[in-house]
């Protein structure tokens, strides 16, 4: 591929599909236009327009010319640490990615059928000289917001921590009844934060894989792996003795611990937070609308829930900036939480749990899922919003 210097001048008129334009500057000879970067995703190839650019702010349109559904990720340089993604690319679709990108080493991939570690390429940001802060808002305003954010991460890492440790005390000592029903609720720590617990790429498949996404010969760990265990298939499985079981409950408490560990020291800029709020939308309508998450429990409406807790907080820590900068949005995506936070209640227990979503027809599985797309578009655009 050949290298092009990027840069951003236009880069709001990109995002609306305006005067610049797309990039295609694949073929040699040629350089990438400014305003975004294009990737091109197919079976077998991840096209990236241009694999060196000047630092600020980043505009990844990603076009998916396969066959299968596919993921976007800008990687640092160690190859593990997620710095932006866009999941569930449809085939035919096309998705943007905006970051804040200072300069450095970083490596894009895609994932054709959302397996392995994709397609890689390497990627250089230069130093531009752009300003990175964000104009047009109040200073303290940004500071609050990031302060903010991190702190409810590490809440709730510790939570995770704790609730992790409980549920684990009783399927370690063969309390199903009790195991099955603390399941659901220490999940939620997870699923509240659960895009940047995926930012740590060594981590999430040990912690969070699902058994429709192993690949041959890969051990199956983490907490999917003990909800089969716990709700067992009527035939073909051979449920864990007291013994077996072990390994796997000290592998995901050691998990936990360190992702916990982790997040202590993790700083997020609003990019981060926008970004990780539409990316919480994607995991929402990737695998709990369609029953995929929990298939063993169908405790789905839980982690559904979780999602959105996580999308709200971010959402309401950058809401003061966004405010600032484009007041209608924030009141559209006001409006969509509340309106999706209206449907989820219908499904409330006496408890204040949810039913199984094995329960909930497709009709109004159907509703749910207009109703996070219906928030996921506006969301989608905050990111650009304030940050330009």
């Amino acid at each position: 591929m050949k290298k092009t210097v990027l840069r951003l001048a236009c880069f709001a008129i990109a995002l609306t599909l305006g005067g610049c334009g797309l990039t295609e500057a694949n073929t040699p000879g040629t350089t990438a236009e400014e305003g975004t970067i294009s990737v091109t995703s197919t079976a077998e190839d991840c096209d990236v327009s241009a694999a060196e650019v000047g630092s600020g702010n980043l505009a990844f349109r990603v076009s998916n010319e396969g066959d299968e559904v596919t993921e976007f990720y800008l990687y640092a340089s160690d190859g593990l640490r997620i710095v932006g993604e866009i999941e569930n690319i449809g085939p035919g679709l096309t998705r943007d990615l905006v970051v804040r990108t200072p300069a450095g080493e970083y490596i894009t991939a895609c994932k054709p059928g959302m397996q392995g570690e994709g397609i890689r390429s390497a990627f250089t940001v230069t130093e531009s000289g752009e300003d990175l802060s964000v104009q047009g808002v109040d200073d303290a305003d940004i500071a609050a917001a990031e302060s903010q954010y991190a702190a409810y991460v590490r809440d709730q890492g510790q939570e995770l921590v704790d609730a992790t440790e409980t549920f684990l005390a009783a399927y370690r000592a063969g309390d199903d009844d009790q195991a099955r029903s603390l399941y659901p609720t220490a999940r939620q720590h997870w699923e509240r934060i659960e895009t940047v617990a995926e930012s740590f790429g060594d981590l999430d498949p040990k912690m969070d894989l699902r058994e429709a996404d192993l690949e041959p010969g890969q051990e199956w760990t983490g907490w999917h792996r003990i909800e089969k265990d716990l709700w067992p298939p009527a035939s073909g499985y051979e449920p864990l003795d007291a013994q077996e079981r072990e390994p796997i409950a000290d592998d995901l408490m050691a998990n936990t611990e360190l992702l916990n560990d982790r997040l202590q020291d993790q700083v997020f800029t609003v990019t981060d937070i926008g970004n990780g709020a539409k990316g919480l939308l994607d995991e929402v309508a990737a695998g709990k609308i369609t029953g995929e998450e929990d298939i063993w429990s169908h405790t789905d409406l839980y982690d559904f829930q979780a999602n959105v807790d996580g999308a709200r907080v971010a959402y309401e820590g950058v809401k003061p900036l966004l405010d600032a900068k484009d007041e209608a949005l924030s009141e559209e995506i006001a409006s969509r939480f509340g309106a999706l936070q209206d449907l989820l209640d219908q499904y409330r227990t006496d408890d204040g749990g949810f039913v199984f979503y094995d329960t909930v027809g497709e009709p109004e599985r159907k509703a749910l899922s207009d109703a996070v797309n219906a928030l996921g578009e506006p969301l989608s655009k905050m990111t650009g919003a304030i940050i330009l």
